[in-house]
């Protein structure tokens, strides 16, 4: 009898993508799964406890490959938000891409909301964070519920525009998907030039002043 594989997390994503896109659906067991790659059954339940958390972390650790990309770059950390974040999208879509069999099973023939995927959850949760650290510049309210406020409208926007750009990228026909690519750099552009609170921070404080001076215009 051949003895049974040592395993690890990088072992099961990769046998689980190649399963899925060979047979266009999930294994019918894990003990099945566990036979057809010769490891013990017990082995797949130390990493993960279904074939959906599989899922969720395949799409977790296509963020975490982009950070690391990223992170051997000395440039990087010296970008401003908007150029980080336009570093993370094409970086982020070229790991896509190399991976696009597998998200075309995951994704594409869905008829559901993104939105709602489970499998998008660890993902959401990875990106809220990357967003929240990339020193997006946010208007000073000084008033505590206006300003979670505001981290929040910030923070689903964020998760809203990657979902977009998703599908966008997955009905992309183009050579290279270079409209996705031009819709990243024209879409991020955008999203900064709206949020560009330089304008409309000297009106607020502006009107801190007025307020504290309490000029009188009569």
């Amino acid at each position: 009898m051949a003895r049974k594989k040592k395993i690890t997390k990088d072992n099961l994503i990769s046998w689980y993508m190649e399963f899925v896109l060979e047979n266009n659906h999930q294994p019918k067991s894990v003990y099945s799964f566990a036979k057809e790659n010769n490891f013990e059954e017990a082995g797949f339940y130390k990493f993960y406890g279904s074939f959906e958390t599989i899922e969720e972390s395949i799409f977790s650790e296509f963020f975490h490959h982009t950070i690391k990309v990223l992170a051997k770059s000395e440039d990087y950390e010296n970008f401003d938000a908007r150029n980080k974040l336009l570093s993370f999208y094409f970086t982020f879509f070229e790991i896509l891409t190399a991976n696009r069999s597998y998200l075309v099973y995951a994704l594409g023939n869905s008829t559901r909301d993104f939105k709602k995927l489970k499998s998008l959850k660890k993902l959401r949760k990875d990106y809220i964070s990357y967003v929240n650290n990339i020193g997006i510049k946010k208007l000073d309210l000084k008033q505590e519920k206006l300003e979670k406020i505001q981290e929040k409208s910030i923070q689903e926007s964020s998760w809203f525009h990657l979902l977009v750009t998703i599908k966008f990228w997955l009905d992309d026909i183009s050579p290279s998907f270079e409209k996705t690519d031009i819709f990243i750099e024209k879409s991020i552009n955008a999203r900064f030039d709206l949020m560009d609170i330089t304008p409309l921070q000297s009106i607020i404080d502006f009107g801190k002043f007025i307020l504290k001076e309490k000029v009188n215009f009569n």
